[in-house]
């Protein structure tokens, strides 16, 4: 939860505020523009944009409306494993790779 209620910070501040606090959705603009749209590249850019309207939809559903579900309040407070966020560390480069 404390990820989500920093990024509520700048959210409720400003959307633009909170849409430069994430510059790999940038690169991977920037990156499908590059390659020619390459299917790889797509898919990057897809994986970041579902990502960002997740968190969107997150901050909207916990912050603003405050109606969760009982699913959902579970899945929150449940903790995630070590190595979870480091996984686009691995899957990022992967699809960047395959984009060349």
């Amino acid at each position: 939860m404390g990820m989500i209620s920093r990024m509520n910070k700048y959210y409720s501040k400003s959307i633009f505020l909170f849409l430069i606090m994430h510059p790999t959705f940038y690169f991977s603009i920037g990156f499908a523009m590059l390659t020619d749209y390459n299917i790889f590249a797509i898919i990057l850019l897809f994986l970041k944009t579902a990502d960002i309207a997740t968190k969107i939809l997150l901050i909207e559903q916990i912050f603003k409306k405050k109606k969760l579900s009982h699913e959902l309040s579970l899945a929150l407070l449940t903790p995630i494993n070590n190595f979870l966020p480091y996984i686009g560390l691995c899957i990022y480069p992967l699809f960047i790779i395959l984009a060349f």
